[in-house]
């Protein structure tokens, strides 16, 4: 009886370290220089790579469920993107951070369509490296998000950039800590979601411009470079 109830406090005690301590880490990053590339803006592994046209289903979640960017978004894009998802497990660091520097042109929030889903079919498949990533993932397009616009500048040419935190079911929160308007440098933090999650990044492609990662790839907030 004493070895079951040690184990039970034992489980409790691990629980509460990684709910109200461990999860809520914030580990330096080296950022790279300004005009290296797009930087990630979040930990986690890459769930899918697409270069899109706004109305163009290139992401078949399951039979008779697709994705547009614009049902990723919430958005009426009207211009091509490339788009990038990453799946943050619960084990991630969930700090979010700016992927280019400018000036927040909006933030929008989205109720779930019907109820926010559990992300669990994407946390095995990613666990078990199991492709297509997404498959499945209903969350992509009907759970709740925040979409934040940034409107920077790239090696000289405008550029725009979404940034969308999708919550999981078990999410406690969606944070963003800066407001429209404001000024933003790439690497800094702007916000967080609770346990886990999935952050998008949809930018304009502009020419030159080279994807450097791949569904599978692990990378870090503020410090890996997703496009150059």
């Amino acid at each position: 009886m004493l070895i079951l109830l040690a184990f039970v406090v034992l489980c409790a005690s691990l629980y509460l370290f990684w709910r109200h301590v461990w999860f809520f880490r914030n580990p330096q990053r080296i950022i790279p220089p300004e005009g290296t590339g797009i930087l990630s803006p979040a930990d986690g592994t890459v769930v899918y790579v697409s270069r899109m046209k706004p109305q163009e289903s290139v992401i078949n979640i399951k039979r008779g469920v697709k994705a547009t960017l614009n049902d990723i978004t919430k958005e009426d894009i009207a211009r091509p993107k490339i788009l990038i998802g990453i799946f943050m497990s619960p084990f991630n660091v969930h700090y979010n951070r700016i992927p280019v520097s400018g000036k927040i042109g909006f933030i929008h929030r989205h109720p779930a369509s019907v109820g926010n889903v559990c992300m669990l079919s994407m946390h095995l498949r990613t666990l078990f490296k199991r492709p297509p990533l997404y498959r499945n993932s209903t969350h992509i397009i009907g759970n709740e998000r925040t979409v934040t616009k940034i409107e920077g500048e790239y090696r000289g040419k405008e550029l725009a950039c979404y940034v969308v935190q999708i919550a999981a079911r078990t999410v406690n929160g969606t944070d963003v800590y800066v407001g429209e308007g404001c000024q933003v440098n790439a690497g800094e933090i702007f916000g967080m979601i609770r346990i886990g999650s999935q952050v998008d990044l949809v930018i304009t492609p502009l020419e030159g411009m080279t994807i450097k990662v791949c569904a599978g790839e692990k990378v870090k907030a503020g410090q890996t470079v997703l496009i150059e």
